[in-house]
């Protein structure tokens, strides 16, 4: 069911409008979610995919996590079915859990890396889902920070960390979370927790349990 947000600044629609068209065009766009800021980028454009890489300084072996706007998405997205991922999609989206699951071919190669794998989470916040709906339910998105620094909570502080790097910064006033996404691994038999978020392993193992699925 999600975990609710508040105190988030609501952008005016032409701030909306022009970051869709901004993304459309291939720019990089810094976005507000329920957890940190996050830089933005289309499917349709493989070139600014990459550019959130020179941003960050990301490695560039690492996958980029994909954010959507309905649970429906998770069936696009996801090419082997596992019912704990429906489960857990239930449960906690939209909120701050990103499931790692294998990739259908709707994901691009330059997302996943050649790994096979995507990182899915679909956030709790309504600038955040206006905009990947707006780019077809979708988009690639990793924190607005450098790697290894702390994750901008504010456009402010998105502006101090990446300057002119990025190319559209949306202000949805500081982010309700402030902390990274808890990352659930679910493509192997055992479920393994990547990193530790505002979703505890006790509260993921709690849900799988209550709901009989077989891990």
């Amino acid at each position: 069911m999600g975990r609710s947000s508040s105190n988030k600044r609501i952008p005016a629609q032409v701030e909306v409008e022009r970051a869709i068209a901004a993304l459309r065009s291939g720019q990089v766009v810094a976005i507000p979610t329920d957890t940190v800021y996050g830089l933005a980028a289309s499917f349709d454009h493989p070139d600014a995919i990459e550019r959130l890489y020179e941003i960050k300084g990301r490695e560039t072996t690492k996958a980029i996590p994909v954010l959507v706007d309905t649970h429906e998405r998770l069936f696009d997205f996801q090419r082997v079915d596992r019912e704990v991922s429906v489960v857990l999609a239930r449960e906690f989206w939209p909120g701050p859990l990103t499931l790692v699951v294998w990739a259908s071919n709707l994901v691009p190669e330059v997302v996943h890396r050649g790994a096979g794998t995507v990182g899915l989470r679909m956030p709790d916040h309504p600038v955040a889902r206006g905009l990947i709906a707006g780019l077809g339910g979708a988009l690639a998105v990793t924190s607005a920070n450098h790697s290894g620094q702390a994750e901008a909570m504010t456009a402010e502080e998105v502006r101090e960390s990446l300057g002119s790097a990025v190319d559209v910064v949306i202000d949805g006033g500081r982010t309700p979370g402030g902390r990274a996404s808890t990352v659930v691994d679910l493509t192997r038999t055992e479920i393994r927790i990547l990193r530790q978020g505002e979703i505890t392993i006790d509260e993921i193992e709690r849900v799988i349990h209550d709901s009989s699925v077989e891990e």
